[in-house]
């Protein structure tokens, strides 16, 4: 290569580098982006390109306080230059559009984003664990905590961990989060992939992750299910917890799919015969049935003639001095069945038949 060739060529790349190498010209006004070099309650310092690093206004230290433990050494923040060199020396810079983007809008972009957030957990309450975001209150809902967390929530009080937005949203003041999400990398849009795979009406495999008073919550497939209280059993259940194991792999019936929550309502009472369905044939009215009497309430007694078939005896029709009581087998009439309020009427036979059972 000729000399003046390479002498030229070796000009242009040291005039890249010194282009490279000098510093932005900060203006004032001008929008920067910022790179956070120091952080603390005394202030905040950027490195935005300049000679110098630049200092967050005196005015906005406070206010960024509340944003402290959610920023770190190393975020870069959209700026805007407030004095190219203050008395000090250092240019300043100001983060309103920071703080007027709000944050609500910061929650909104990092669930879009699928990215982490830290929270600090509070108490453990019947909805799950609360958090706290920039003093925005959340919940972690129980079945989104990870061991040893599920087992014992009220570990977390205090803590600080990371998680994933799950829902976010300003007009109902509502934010749930995920730590389990966070820990094994879900994503969002492939949980929703799961989801949709999901047909309302099918059976599929669920494995048990725990129970609480209002259900047994499970997986199906990678995706939350819930089998209320109401669809363990179609007889009355008082104790979830006793019908099913936890780790265990059951039968679950899809009766309905939620699609705000990527949720999924199971039952496991539709994967067998309905005994309400031919009640009517099955206890005509004025039959004579044989049952036991399985529980007082303030209204009357209620008998159980077969599995998830109960009748009602009133307290109308007592008189008071029948001595009923819990476990006891006893006859009875069929006064009136309702298909429609799935509700039995029954009468204790007496001495001499009413007029009605004439």
């Amino acid at each position: 290569m000729p000399k003046k060739k390479e002498e030229k060529k070796q000009g242009n790349i040291m005039d890249l580098l010194l282009k490279k190498q000098q510093p932005t010209h900060l203006k004032k006004g001008k929008e920067v982006e910022a790179k956070i070099v120091s952080l603390s309650k005394k202030g905040v310092v950027f490195d935005v390109g300049a000679k110098a690093h630049a200092h967050l206004g005196e005015l906005e230290v406070k206010e960024v306080s509340t944003y402290l433990p959610y920023l770190k050494i190393g975020d870069r923040i959209q700026a805007r230059v407030i004095s190219e060199e203050s008395k000090n020396g250092f240019p300043v810079v100001s983060l309103r559009k920071f703080f007027e983007k709000g944050k609500w809008e910061i929650l909104k972009e990092k669930k879009e984003k699928e990215e982490e957030i830290e929270v600090i957990c509070g108490d453990y309450g019947k909805g799950g664990v609360f958090i706290d975001f920039m003093g925005i209150r959340g919940v972690i809902p129980k079945i989104q905590l990870m061991e040893p967390y599920i087992g014992s929530p009220e570990k977390l009080v205090h803590q600080k961990i990371k998680v994933k937005i799950l829902e976010v949203d300003k007009e109902k003041n509502r934010l749930v989060v995920s730590q389990k999400a966070s820990v094994l990398k879900i994503s969002q849009k492939d949980l929703k992939k799961k989801f949709d795979a999901i047909k309302e009406g099918g059976t599929y495999k669920a494995k048990v992750l725990g129970a609480s008073e209002f259900g047994v919550f499970c997986e199906v497939e990678g995706v939350e299910g819930l089998i209320h209280i109401s669809e363990i059993s179609w007889e009355k259940v008082s104790n979830a917890a006793s019908f099913v194991t936890v780790g265990d792999t059951i039968n679950t019936y899809v009766v309905e799919k939620n699609e705000r929550d990527l949720k999924l309502n199971l039952s496991l009472k539709r994967l067998t015969p309905d005994p309400w369905k031919e009640i009517e044939k099955q206890y005509p009215k004025d039959k004579e049935v044989e049952g036991e009497v399985v529980r007082k309430e303030k209204y009357g007694y209620f008998v159980k003639l077969g599995p998830g078939v109960e009748g009602l005896i009133h307290i109308s029709k007592l008189t008071g001095s029948e001595n009923i009581k819990i476990g006891q087998k006893i006859k009875a009439f069929i006064e009136r069945v309702s298909l429609k309020e799935r509700r039995m009427s029954l009468v204790l036979p007496q001495k001499e038949k009413p007029v009605m059972y004439r």
